[in-house]
């Protein structure tokens, strides 16, 4: 399909052929299976998004799409029609994501590791919190979106999970497990995430944020979830904080070097990069709290080695990258003996000048 394919009028069109046959007649003629992920909702009724979109483009370029031409997935159709302005709801709701099941993980933790009922009122706060976390689009939702007895579920998936647990596991997820063990390794730390997620949804902070950074979430890893990363992020652009760790780096007599790999943005790009170089917070956000960020806690780096120290977690500090950096240039100028003799080396000076680690 092509960007101007359908028009509104032509969805119209397959709808009302859809009313005049009923639905098992028509997805039948147009060779359609049942929806399982989104649904068109027009004057109250429900339409199987991508048999409608197939139709209307008979209207338009003469001939009704087959269900294999849908070039963009299972969210082509739905997208189309929102572009249109129609209503699309999801069939099933979304996966969870890390952010919520750290929630509830933790909510498990304090009762004692066991599954909680729908009716807890902790399991009813908790869905009603879910529920203005701003991670899963309204499109993506239905009317049993994180309800009481989905969360509910989700304790049990995690309860059953405790290596403590002698009975049989309810289904659940690897993320369930993943974040389960981050909290049976990292209690403390991990119930300060659960903490300051519930205290940024309840201030509204963490609802106001800017979600562009959606698509690098896949690119990013943090162990406390995509909304303290992406306060993480929006707190690393603060144009004041650069500004004054420039000014402080500059008055020193450094230079804006990425502090990392080297590069200096003036060198190589001359007067376009002058004054240029981002701000990386050295300690993740969850770790330092709410305390004010001090220039000491902020390091000037170039913009491939911030994505890089985001990119898995545990993040490395600059420093370790650079270590990093500098033993990967090392290994293509060496032969392996030589970069093992000159690894010795490094461990006896470091030894040698009382270091322990």
């Amino acid at each position: 399909m092509q960007t101007g394919a359908i028009t509104r009028a032509s969805v119209l069109k397959a709808i009302a052929e859809h009313d005049e046959l009923g639905r098992e007649a028509f997805v039948e003629r147009y060779h359609f299976g049942k929806a399982r992920s989104y649904v068109l909702v027009h004057e109250g009724r429900e339409y199987d998004s991508k048999a409608i979109v197939g139709v209307a483009h008979k209207w338009d370029q003469g001939r009704a799409l087959a269900p294999g031409e849908f070039s963009g997935g299972k969210d082509h159709a739905a997208a189309w029609l929102k572009r249109l302005g129609f209503q699309v709801r999801a069939v099933q709701n979304p996966d969870w994501v890390r952010d919520e099941i750290i929630l509830a993980c933790d909510l498990v933790l304090t009762n004692g590791w066991k599954g909680l009922d729908a009716k807890d009122s902790r399991v009813i706060e908790l869905s009603a919190l879910l529920q203005l976390l701003p991670l899963h689009a309204d499109a993506d939702r239905n009317e049993t979106f994180r309800n009481p007895n989905g969360v509910a579920r989700k304790t049990s998936d995690i309860a059953t999970r405790h290596p403590g647990y002698q009975g049989k596991p309810t289904k659940g997820g690897a993320l369930d497990v993943e974040v389960l063990n981050e909290f049976l390794a990292r209690p403390s730390e991990m119930a300060e995430v659960a903490r300051l997620i519930r205290q940024g949804i309840s201030s509204g902070e963490l609802q106001t944020l800017d979600q562009s950074d959606d698509e690098l979430d896949d690119d990013f890893s943090a162990p406390e979830g995509r909304l303290l990363l992406r306060r993480h992020r929006a707190r690393e652009r603060s144009k004041r904080l650069r500004k004054k760790k420039i000014d402080s780096v500059l008055r020193s007599g450094g230079t804006l070097a990425c502090e990392a790999c080297g590069f200096d943005f003036e060198d190589v790009y001359g007067e376009r990069g002058l004054g240029y170089v981002e701000c990386h917070h050295v300690v993740p956000l969850h770790e330092v709290g709410e305390a004010q960020t001090k220039l000491s806690d902020l390091a000037l780096i170039c913009a491939n080695c911030h994505r890089m120290i985001h990119r898995r977690a545990p993040w490395p500090t600059p420093a370790e990258l650079r270590a990093a950096v500098v033993d990967r240039r090392a290994a293509r100028r060496c032969s392996p003996i030589e970069l093992t003799q000159q690894r010795s080396n490094a461990v006896e000076v470091h030894t040698a000048l009382g270091g322990n680690g």
